[in-house]
């Protein structure tokens, strides 16, 4: 075994793939920091700002995580009002950053990429850059490796700050950050409105993800491979429309499938109707991800436990995933291949 799955690799030996018993979840692609904060994070943070949270850690989890009253994406998005409020500073990014990978590597991954958008951390004064660095100062002593991703917002006035994103991610490629997603209410404002963001992207040489057929059907699939991502966060209703199927497919662009988060925003009632099958059978490549672990109370090992069961993967299936998962990754080459020799010795 190399010497990154020694330091590194949960115990799996009695552990097999094709059950939903024990499962290694090695990779999270599709991870957003502020919808993953835990109650007891947010009280430490909460502390270190003198901000008020609820009393009760119940009702803390209420305002927090998923309700019976969430109907689709943009309720499941109010979830993160708490999480946001707290992320306004280099020691409250630095340290929720740093109790995330902790918690990361304690579930048994080896590697993440994480996202968020440093627009919305700038509210006491911070710039984007400053909130970018803060988070990758939480990767340099992390125990697992990680990328950080930065996200765009969709909405009103979002051209000049999603701007200054993009100058941020590269100034900052190759020095943690990996990439540049677009993320928000998809349904609210089309994936076409942010074509000028799109070529800001491509121009600086960072890798591009966009959030698309989530909320809005396969045309938004349809731009964002037009936009040139080279993932798709969730992209599930691509199934809409089989031309874009075939386009996923023909491209290899990976889906960053989410499923409890897709059942929790109503687009499928149940694991049952969630077309991973479909979606591996027109030869699309998929990966599987939390997408909010605190807002949709899961992880990763869940997320997998779920299809493993549902869809009776074999191990072959599993492994397929897994590999593509790690090739589609931004880890450096090294990491991939520290990875793909873990996933050999499963």
């Amino acid at each position: 075994m190399c010497d990154f799955c020694s330091n590194f690799a949960p115990d799996f030996e009695n552990d097999t793939m094709n059950t939903s018993s024990a499962y290694p979840a090695l990779i999270d692609l599709h991870l957003h920091m502020d919808g993953s904060v835990p109650v007891k994070t947010a009280r430490m943070l909460a502390a270190m700002q003198g901000i008020a949270l609820p009393a009760s850690d119940e009702e803390l989890r209420s305002k927090m995580s998923l309700t019976p009253d969430c109907h689709d994406l943009n309720d499941y998005l109010e979830r993160f009002d708490i999480a946001c409020s707290l992320l306004h500073t280099r020691d409250g990014l630095r340290v929720c950053a740093r109790e995330l990978l902790n918690d990361l590597y304690e579930q048994g991954l080896m590697y993440a990429e994480i996202r968020f958008a440093p627009q919305s951390s700038c509210e006491q004064g911070l710039t984007q850059l400053e909130a970018a660095q803060a988070v990758i100062e939480a990767f340099r002593d992390a125990p697992i490796p990680c990328g950080l991703i930065l996200s765009m917002m969709r909405g009103d006035d979002r051209h000049e700050r999603n701007m200054e994103t993009v100058e941020v991610a590269k100034q900052l490629h190759g020095k943690g950050v990996v990439a540049v997603d677009l993320a928000g209410a998809e349904a609210l404002y089309p994936t076409r409105l942010f074509n000028k963001e799109f070529a800001a992207v491509r121009e600086a040489g960072v890798p591009l993800i966009i959030h698309a057929g989530e909320a809005a059907g396969a045309e938004s699939v349809r731009e964002a491979i037009e936009a040139g991502a080279v993932r798709i966060g969730h992209g599930v209703r691509a199934l809409e429309d089989p031309s874009v199927v075939m386009l996923l497919a023909e491209k290899r662009i990976m889906l960053e499938l989410c499923p409890t988060s897709n059942i929790d925003t109503g687009i499928f009632s149940s694991y049952e109707e969630y077309p991973l099958r479909r979606l591996m059978e027109a030869g699309v490549r998929v990966c599987i991800n939390t997408d909010d672990m605190t807002v949709s109370s899961t992880t990763l090992k869940d997320e997998w436990n779920h299809v493993i069961e549902t869809f009776h993967l074999n191990d072959l299936e599993v492994q397929h995933i897994l590999r593509d998962t790690i090739e589609a990754s931004f880890a450096p080459p090294a990491v991939k291949q520290s990875l793909l020799c873990q996933l050999s010795n499963i």
